[in-house]
């Protein structure tokens, strides 16, 4: 089957796609020894 196709204006809400970038971050965070940023919560920004 097709992949569902983003939206081409920036900011709308089906462009985001946050959980897909979140999952991805945090595999990378499991292996690489360069953190990618995932949420305030867990990366501990201010």
């Amino acid at each position: 089957m097709g992949k569902p196709k983003k939206r081409t204006s920036p900011r709308a809400t089906g462009a985001r796609r946050s959980h897909l970038v979140l999952k991805l971050a945090r595999a990378v965070n499991a292996k690489s020894p360069v953190k990618a940023r995932t949420t305030k919560k867990e990366t501990g920004k201010a």
